[in-house]
């Protein structure tokens, strides 16, 4: 059947043709278990659909040379013979010589799940498997150069469908076109569907509603994690972020962020349902700039989309092997700059593979959105860490990392700096000439001021206890100073010296200790006084204590009294000599803890003031 036919005759052979193809699908349907035979009839009936087709450009060819007929005659013609292709029964492209789809028919649109306009176009190899992708370009080569027809069997992925087929090539010359062509034919032999995913060619406007809807929740999603937060404390923003990309939108997702001006891999995030352990390490060591694509959006500080991957070198090569998109399965690739307005902090990529629905230029909006997004928590998160080393610096004026040892006494305290990033509050244990000093305050406030005027004081007794043996003398002197300052601040302290077992204690408007003895008994020492700062003339109250072998001295902060429950009743002292009575005999560290547990009861776990307990206890 390889001459040209008359038009009628060809109309006719394909009707019978239709009706062929139709049993054979009724077939496969009813016998599932018997296919052979059903195999190799479709096979013979896919030869016969090739010669139509070389009878049908036969036709074409023709047309335009007929004598005597008119040119509207030949016209008419030309559009029936399309119309014949386009409703061929058998799936049908028609390829340049560089494998481009010029022509496509509407079972192959169908087939594959997309429109003519979108496949037309397209490099048909991105269809095809890629383990056979440089083998079909050898068999489509062969057909160009040689002529001869060739079956080659392979698997086609589109649009979330995935078809083991026999492809049938064939070489063409078409009216109009100054190379040869190649018609591939196409018979399915197994059809697997990989979930709801519609192409372009049928989505309805409740599917494209929906797609929109979920690429809102995602938006919102990821907006949520990136201002929790465990997202500004830990180094976890791109970690989470990558995660929750992998499991709504890509198979892999693979994030670099600019560290000290160079691009690092952060974050390399594989399909959970394959064994791709080693491949994840293997990309997680891969330099970000040996991949062309990242470096460019890094570069440009613009996304990228890859709907149809043509160039698998866009992420580099595996080292020693082949391209790293190949031994991934990708067939699209999208890739967009973490940032902003202010530059470029790093690139994500995400990558399809064949079987699924390709990125497409709304997915490219959306990730651009992200990546913006993620940019500013980023930048967030980095100012809240240079606020956060500021405020440690400020805490660890007001507050020591750790108690020396104080020869004679056993000591122990506890902090906790409540709502305030920096804390007013200070503490510290420190030595004088034939002793020991210890301190207990907090400046009138919150903030860095009231941080660094409670540094000051915690400070300024250090440097006068060279010199001053008595705590009085040294608050005085600190009263002075603030004064001097005019900055409306004042502060409430407590100090001791101690020698010994004597302890000489000075309180500028602070509460009073209390002594706890080996018992049970407990009792407080006088406390009160006026804070410092307030006027030029210092009131406070002086006090000189011998311990006894068992007792311990309990110093703490105006946010354990005045820690309230949810009756708005405040803790106060005598609940604090309650449980002090049941701590008799135990260490200091256990006495500040049974404190804290029981304040935590008390207010449920609420904490608005700052808390400070110290407890020394003589051996």
């Amino acid at each position: 059947m390889t001459d040209a036919i008359g038009l009628q005759s060809l109309e006719q052979a394909l009707s019978a043709l239709t009706t062929r193809v139709s049993s054979l699908r009724e077939a496969k349907s009813a016998y599932p278990a018997d296919p052979r035979s059903t195999l190799d009839a479709a096979l013979a009936e896919l030869d016969t659909a090739r010669e139509l087709l070389e009878a049908s450009l036969g036709e074409l060819r023709r047309a335009p040379r007929r004598s005597g007929e008119r040119e509207s005659g030949s016209q008419r013609e030309l559009k029936l013979l399309r119309q014949v292709f386009r409703t061929f029964p058998v799936p049908v492209a028609v390829l340049d010589a560089s494998g481009v789809v010029r022509r496509i028919s509407n079972e192959t649109s169908r087939m594959l799940g997309s429109p003519a306009g979108y496949l037309i176009g397209r490099s048909f190899p991105l269809f095809v498997d890629v383990s056979r992708r440089a083998a079909f370009r050898s068999h489509l080569t062969a057909v160009q150069q040689g002529g001869q027809t060739a079956t080659f069997q392979t698997r086609l992925a589109h649009q979330g469908r995935a078809h083991t087929v026999q492809l049938a090539l064939t070489r063409l010359t078409m009216p109009g076109e100054p190379q040869e062509m190649v018609a591939v034919m196409v018979l399915p032999l197994e059809t697997q569907v990989a979930g709801p995913a519609p192409g372009p060619a049928d989505r309805s406007d409740a599917t494209l509603v929906l797609t929109a809807a979920r690429r809102q929740e995602l938006l919102a999603r990821m907006t949520r994690l990136l201002l929790d937060e465990e997202s500004l404390r830990q180094p976890v923003t791109v970690t989470r972020a990558s995660r929750l990309l992998a499991a709504e939108w890509a198979d892999w997702v693979i994030a670099d962020v600019v560290r000290d001006g160079m691009p690092r891999r952060a974050c390399v995030i594989g399909p959970s349902d394959k064994p791709v352990t080693e491949l994840v390490r293997l990309v997680e060591g891969m330099n970000p700039l040996t991949a062309p694509a990242i470096a460019h959006v890094l570069t440009g500080g613009s996304g990228v989309v890859h709907e149809m991957l043509e160039n698998e070198e866009l992420l580099g090569d595996v080292p020693g092997g082949p391209p790293l998109l190949r031994v991934m399965g990708a067939a699209s690739v999208l890739i967009v700059p973490i940032g902003g307005d202010g530059g470029v902090l790093g690139a994500l990529t995400l990558v399809r593979p064949r079987d699924r629905e390709p990125f497409s230029l709304a997915d490219l909006g959306l990730m651009e959105e992200i990546g913006a997004h993620l940019g500013l928590a980023l930048r967030a998160r980095r100012s809240f860490q240079t606020r956060s080393q500021a405020a440690e610096a400020l805490r660890t004026s007001v507050v020591p990392r750790s108690l020396p040892d104080i020869p004679g006494f056993e000591a122990s305290a506890i902090y906790h700096a409540g709502s305030s990033l920096v804390g007013a509050e200070f503490y510290d244990v420190f030595p004088v000439e034939d002793g020991w000093g210890f301190a207990l305050g907090g400046a009138a406030g919150k903030g860095e001021e009231a941080a660094s005027v409670s540094a000051m004081v915690r400070n300024g007794l250090r440097v006068l206890s060279v010199w001053e043996s008595d705590p009085g003398e040294a608050l005085r002197k600190l009263n002075q100073a603030l004064v001097a300052q005019h900055n409306g601040m004042f502060v409430m302290a407590v100090a001791g010296f101690v020698r010994g077992r004597r302890i000489r204690l000075a309180s500028a408007g602070h509460h009073p200790a209390a002594l706890l003895r080996p018992d049970g008994g407990v009792r407080f020492t006088a406390g009160g006084g006026v804070p410092l700062g307030i006027g030029p003339e210092a009131e406070m109250f002086t006090e000189e204590l011998t311990l006894a072998s068992g007792q311990t001295l309990v110093f703490y902060s105006d946010g354990l009294v005045a820690s309230r429950n949810e009756q708005g009743e405040a803790y106060g002292e005598t609940r604090l000599a309650d449980v002090l009575a049941r701590c008799a005999g135990r260490s200091p560290a256990e006495v500040v803890k049974t404190i804290e547990e029981d304040r935590h009861a008390f207010s449920g776990g609420r904490v608005w003031d700052e808390i400070v307990i110290l407890a020394l206890r003589v051996v």
